[in-house]
């Protein structure tokens, strides 16, 4: 297995806040793609009727994920949450302790890893 740290985010659109969260998002892909090495994948993913949307985050390991948790928390945390209300977070591998107590706060459930391979 590897070092890696990943997690699906999933959230609920608040009424109204579709092109606000759609601004935040853009904003948030290009910090995160320039400043953020470590971030192997970053993707979202929003439903045909713009009521919810699943973001999909991995990253090297947990130094990498706390690196981006930190920038989420400074610059992002406040304008995501009134956009959006987070629903679920499934985190996949084994994040550092620090890690941890910030998904925490998120409700997140941990999966380990069991079996099968990455390229």
């Amino acid at each position: 297995m590897t070092d890696t740290v990943s997690w699906n985010l999933q959230l609920n659109i608040r009424e109204g806040r579709l092109e606000d969260f759609r601004a935040l998002m853009g904003e948030m892909v290009s910090a995160t793609e320039a400043n953020e090495p470590g971030t192997q994948v970053y993707e979202w993913f929003l439903s045909d009727d713009g009521s919810a949307c699943h973001i999909y985050e991995r990253y090297a390991d947990s130094s990498a994920a706390m690196i981006h948790l930190g920038t989420f928390g400074a610059n992002f945390a406040g304008r995501f949450l009134e956009c959006g209300e987070p629903t679920a977070i499934a985190v996949y591998g084994e994040p550092s302790a620090e890690v941890r107590g910030v998904l925490d706060g998120f409700g997140a459930a941990y999966l380990s890893p069991f079996g099968g391979f990455a390229r």
